[in-house]
């Protein structure tokens, strides 16, 4: 019995693992992983909206996030 439950949790183990791998990415995948749908929030407007409102909430600040300029407003 123990011999069994040993095998199975080694079984476990090495399927666990095979989920491990390194992969190279081809420069022609690379365009399908640039995807709006592959970011973190998958192009969800209301993810994006709930998560800026986090990041401006914990870090007291406000704006910053386009391409001029910080909160602070030392541009």
């Amino acid at each position: 019995m123990k011999i069994a439950i040993l095998l199975l949790l080694a079984s476990f183990v090495l399927l666990l693992l095979q989920g491990c791998t390194l992969k190279n990415v081809k420069p022609w995948e690379k365009g399908l992983l640039a995807h709006e749908r592959m970011k973190v929030d998958g192009g969800n407007a209301l993810f994006t909206k709930f998560s800026k409102h986090i990041y401006f909430s914990k870090e007291a600040s406000k704006g910053g996030g386009g391409v001029a300029g910080g909160g602070c407003g030392c541009n």
